[in-house]
Formats: structure tokens, sequence, C-alpha cells
């Protein structure tokens, strides 16, 4: 009995060509497995990517609170690797997902939780501690 390796980079490819077409139910599906085998992998960026990707797809299909989850999913990822400007964007796409479901409250803690994020980025570096023209 043979067992077919499944190809993520070729699922991928699939996955992007399906949505492409505005397959989304199909590459939705196919980007969740992908995102899976590239955890697996250790792929962690990739496996944020199909996440945030299959989260497109639920949002085209108007599938919000699923949207909400894959980009939560998509940004906890990213953030958990240090991958922030990617988490970021997972984020403000969960919080789209979620104003769309009139959530207020999600909104809200989403909000804070960017800025906190943008906050931290954009702070220069160094300057927190000391600088050497004081």
């Amino acid at each position: 009995m043979s067992t077919v390796r499944e190809d993520p980079i070729k699922m991928h490819k699939d996955g992007n060509a399906l949505m492409e077409n505005g397959k989304y139910t199909e590459a939705k599906d196919l980007f969740v497995k992908v995102a899976e085998l590239y955890y697996k992998g250790q792929n962690y960026f990739g496996s944020a990517e199909m996440n945030y990707k299959a989260g497109e797809c639920s949002f085209a299909l108007k599938e919000f609170q699923k949207a909400a989850e894959l980009f939560t999913k998509s940004a906890d990822i990213a953030l958990s690797k240090g991958f922030d400007r990617y988490g970021v964007s997972g984020l403000e796409q969960a919080r789209d997902s979620q104003k769309a479901l009139g959530n207020t409250k999600e909104v809200e803690e989403l909000n804070k939780k960017i800025k906190e994020l943008n906050d931290k980025h954009n702070e220069p570096e160094g300057e927190s501690s000391f600088s050497v023209f004081s």
C-alpha cells in the first residue's frame, strides 16, 4: 500500500489558484490543511500565512466568525514566533471580522492589542534605556 506524501507547497499553489478563481470554500479548506502541515514541519511563517489566507476566504464567504478565528490563529502563531508585523495584520483582519459581526467588545480589545504592538515597534531602539548624549 503506497501512502501519498502530501506536498504542502503544491497544495499552497493550488489554494492560491482556487482563491483567484473565487472558489473560496475549496481554497479555505486547502489553506487550513497546509497551515497544519507547515506547522508540523516547523514552517511557522508559512502556517501563519496559510491561516491568514484561509481567513481571507472565510471573510469573502461572509463567514465572519470563522474568519475571526483563522485570523486570530494566524496572529497567534506569528506573534509567538516574533513575526510581529504579520501578527498585527492578522489582528487587524480579525478586528474587521469582529466588526462585521457587530462584536464591539472584541473590536475594542483587538484595537488595544494592535495599539500595544504598534507602540512597542515605534519605540526607537535604545531610546528607553540611556543616551550617550545625556
